[in-house]
């Protein structure tokens, strides 16, 4: 009961005796006296009353200084029932130029703060280790090229822990900024001072000729410093707004060499590689994957030209999308572009396919170069028709090559069995003597069944045996897919369509109606063609 009575008598006379707060003193102070051109302190404005923040006006500092970032923070202590309350800002300050300049008084509700004298002198004057931050900057180099890759880099030097920050690109107009990579952290001696460093690359690369202007990075910020209290003999972190910036620079970007011919690329260094099954033979039918890849050094990726890649006749080629990347390797920017296609030969025979090259300007040098990959010859010959040499087991021996080994078995397998089917049929024909008019609408009938039911399927490989059933056994002899493509124009669309659902994952389904309706055309025209004059002549 006693402390019931207690507490409700402190908290009425809390009540009766609580000031009416009132602004009695407004006081300004600096971190640094003297100051440096152009880099920025800290002015620091205390109130004992809690302030709106539109309340202080600092307009008047824009004659001397550059204002920057305010920050504003307010505070309440209760001290044996007698409560303060603290409005403080902090403003940062750039100086204009150098000699003495004046603070000038601050006034919030007619209370005014005292006038500061402030001596500022020239970037320079004072040693670096009397700055607890401030930014370098460089470039690797002061002249480049249209679409050269320029590599710009920030360090953020720290004498004093960073609470918190952001550090901006510079601004430049004309040319494209990137960001490479991720910041590193690190720590450097600077005139016997050890400071933290934070550094940060930027790729730029120019779109047309001229001056570039970048405005220089800057760190925007609050850091830890070390303060005593008013006092007293112990020390505390007190948070403080922190503001710099780099100094400006520009790059002359000069326009293309009138001399240089081809698609544009600048670099230091242009590769071509290839990555190629190292066989002097290849049986008709059999898919390579050819993978080629183009490296150049300090050089964005959207710069990477396309490849051109040529192939002789007898081959079809079925590329995939280029794929480009970009990495840092050694503090090297590198730009990289892939090109992977599968070859396929599809007739017999000893060809070469061509060389390939890159035109580039190497900037070092002044001088235009070619990244080239040699030619190379490759031996073609028709399909094998024994098994063993084409055993699935055997094609494994590479994992590289995928499931390209197996379906070269067994689209050999299936040719080995059209041959003897073939032949096996030409032998009752010949051994019973049956008239070529009377036999040929069973064995029309017979084969297109056969190739209706391998078009129901779906699979390529049956569709393909049983097409070449079908006109090997019309014309009498063996006819390879090159031969059923040149009995019309429908048909050789159709074949190709199926080689591609066969070689390549993306191709298009296999049209079955638009094949038979072809194969049917191709079949009427042959049955109404009138008997050669020389048919007589012909062995049967």
């Amino acid at each position: 009961m006693v402390n019931r009575y207690f507490l409700t008598f402190a908290l009425l006379a809390l009540t009766l005796v609580q000031p009416a707060f009132a602004l009695t003193q407004l006081e300004t102070s600096v971190d640094r006296n003297p100051a440096i051109e152009g880099e920025y302190l800290v002015l620091t404005i205390k109130a004992d009353d809690d302030i709106s923040n539109g309340r202080l006006d600092t307009s008047a500092l824009l004659k001397d200084f550059i204002v920057g970032r305010t920050s504003v923070n307010r505070s309440t202590q209760i001290v044996n029932f007698d409560a303060r309350k603290e409005t403080r800002w902090q403003v940062l300050l750039a100086p204009k130029r150098t000699g003495q300049l004046i603070i000038p008084a601050l006034t919030i509700d007619n209370v005014s703060s005292s006038p500061i004298t402030l001596t500022v002198t020239a970037p320079g004057s004072q040693p670096a280790q009397m700055k607890n931050l401030f930014i370098r900057s460089s470039l690797s180099t002061e002249q480049a090229y249209v679409g050269q890759l320029v590599t710009y880099k920030v360090k953020l030097y720290l004498a004093v822990e960073l609470q918190r920050g952001v550090l901006s690109a510079p601004n430049v107009e004309g040319a494209q900024l990137k960001q490479l990579g991720e910041d590193s952290d690190s720590s450097e001696i600077v005139d016997g001072r050890r400071y933290r460093v934070i550094e940060r690359s930027y790729s730029i690369v120019a779109d047309k000729p001229g001056t570039l202007h970048l405005s220089g990075a800057t760190f925007s910020g609050d850091v830890l410093i070390e303060a005593s209290r008013r006092g007293g003999m112990f020390s505390f972190n007190e948070s403080r707004p922190m503001q710099a910036q780099a100094a400006p620079s520009e790059i002359t970007i000069l326009p293309i060499p009138s001399q240089y011919h081809g698609q544009w690329l600048v670099s230091d260094l242009v590769v071509l590689k290839e990555d190629w099954t190292d066989i002097d033979t290849i049986e008709v039918g059999t898919p390579i994957t050819r993978n080629i890849t183009l490296l150049a050094s300090n050089t964005e990726q959207t710069s990477l030209p396309a490849l051109t890649i040529g192939l002789p006749d007898g081959f079809k080629m079925y590329p995939e999308k280029p794929k480009r990347e970009t990495f840092v390797r050694d503090k090297q920017v590198v730009s990289q572009l892939t090109q992977t296609a599968a070859i396929v030969p599809t007739q017999a025979g000893n060809y070469t396919l061509p060389e390939i090259r890159v035109p580039w300007f190497n900037y070092l040098t002044q001088t235009q170069e070619f990244a080239t990959l040699p030619a190379r010859t490759v031996n073609v010959i028709a399909a094998s028709a024994n098994p063993v040499a084409l055993n699935p087991s055997a094609a494994t021996v590479q994992p590289s090559a995928g499931f390209w080994p197996y379906l070269s078995a067994l689209l050999a397998i299936l040719w080995l069995l059209t041959l003897l089917l073939w032949a096996k049929a030409r032998g009752k024909t010949v051994g019973k003597s049956i008239s070529p008019t009377t036999s040929a609408p069973q064995r029309t009938t017979t084969g297109l069944n056969a190739l209706h039911q391998a078009c129901q399927t779906g699979h390529a490989g049956h569709i393909i045996l049983a097409l070449q059933q079908y006109f090997s056994q019309q014309q009498g002899m063996p006819m390879s897919l090159s031969d059923i493509a040149a009995l019309s124009p429908a048909l050789k669309y159709n074949i190709d369509n199926i080689q591609r659902h066969a070689y390549s994952p993306a191709a298009q389904p296999i049209d079955t109606a638009a094949l038979l309706d072809a194969v049917k055309q191709v079949t009427t025209a042959m049955q109404t063609q009138p008997p050669s004059a020389l048919s007589s002549l012909n062995p049967s």
